[in-house]
């Protein structure tokens, strides 16, 4: 049930049947203007879509400004705390502010929706485990799913009794389970747009792990318009590769490449390992619906090769079948296998790449 509202982050629909959007977040000195830029382009060459940007002081959202305009995606201004931060980074240009009303005042949160809306820019509700208001806490006390929830209903009833509907929720949560629990109920009772994300994820591994099942299991229920994978990484693309690997695992990635490869045994005939890396990184911004597969031998893979646009398999013991559209079409030794294969992707894709 993705949302029925939808909204505009500049060029980036979110909601209502557009399209699923990738985010990430700078984690530079936002008063560092350069770094900045560096770190969004670098994440906009994997295909980031959104980029969020932590602005803590005056000084940050002025450096906003002149981020803003060398940006190739548009950018959310991270708020917290201090409203006033958020009134400046939407005057500076930006065309969303996330902000968490639990430790935002009630006049505070007037003066954003009205610079919000004289602007054009939207609000994300950001409801976090970790910064409920005390009422909620005193009320359930601790931050469970249902406290969650009722802070995110009541905050959106709030912007519309302001009569400000231009925003977009999120309702994440350490706990991948409670992320999940809190995402189905709060999607039975707002028709907004819906962030998804399992806050704090951890390191690298774990939190890839965590956030493909919480993510995941509620894309695969039609539950999300947007979302960011979060990681304790130093390199922010990796949080965008892996949002992306959701997104195409579920078939929702569209023009982009789908590799099927084996865990390789004893029968592996073939370097599957070495060649599904070096294609995968061959056709990372390849943007062509493909569906390619690797296997060490016969016993599945014939029928993968068959399957797919363009298919290997272990045939002898350094040597492959190359298949093309369902069709063998060469015997190939294990030396050539990467080169044949490029080819192939290259005539198939029609070097249509970005």
């Amino acid at each position: 049930m993705t949302s029925k509202k939808q909204i505009n982050l500049g060029q980036v629909k979110i909601g209502q049947g557009a399209p699923i959007s990738v985010q990430t977040m700078t984690n530079t000195d936002t008063c560092d203007i350069d770094a900045t830029l560096f770190q969004i382009n670098e994440a906009y060459s994997v295909g980031c879509d959104i980029i969020r940007v932590s602005c803590p002081t005056k000084e940050s959202t002025i450096a906003l400004k002149d981020i803003l305009r060398s940006s190739p995606i548009p950018i959310i201004a991270d708020i917290h705390f201090n409203y006033k931060r958020a009134i400046e980074s939407i005057d500076a240009g930006a065309v969303c502010v996330r902000i968490n009303p639990g430790n935002t005042p009630e006049s505070g949160i007037r003066e954003i929706v009205s610079a919000a809306r004289a602007n054009e820019a939207s609000i994300r509700i950001g409801i976090n485990s970790g910064s409920l208001s005390k009422d909620l806490l005193d009320k359930y006390g601790e931050p469970t799913v249902d406290a969650i929830v009722e802070s995110a209903v009541i905050n959106a009833r709030h912007l519309e009794d302001l009569n400000f509907e231009n925003f977009k929720i999120s309702v994440k949560s350490s706990n991948v389970k409670d992320m999940i629990d809190a995402y189905r109920k709060l999607s039975k009772l707002v028709d907004y747009p819906l962030h998804l994300g399992v806050t704090e994820a951890g390191p690298y591994f774990p939190g890839l792990i965590k956030s493909a099942i919480g993510i995941g299991s509620l894309l695969a229920d039609n539950i999300g318009d947007t979302l960011r994978v979060s990681l304790s990484t130093k390199d922010i693309k990796d949080e965008v590769k892996a949002g992306r690997q959701i997104l195409k695992s579920l078939g929702l990635l569209k023009d982009s490449v789908n590799i099927v490869s084996c865990p390789t045994c004893a029968r592996t005939l073939i370097d599957v390992v070495g060649i599904s890396h070096e294609i995968e990184e061959y056709c990372e911004r390849l943007q062509k619906q493909l569906k390619i597969s690797v296997l060490g031998c016969v016993v599945n893979g014939i029928g993968e090769a068959m399957d797919a646009d363009i298919g290997i398999h272990g045939f002898q013991e350094g040597v492959a079948k190359l298949y093309l559209k369902g069709k063998e079409i060469k015997t190939v030794a294990d030396k050539d296998i990467i080169t044949e294969m490029k080819a192939l992707i290259d005539k198939v894709s029609s070097n249509n790449k970005y």
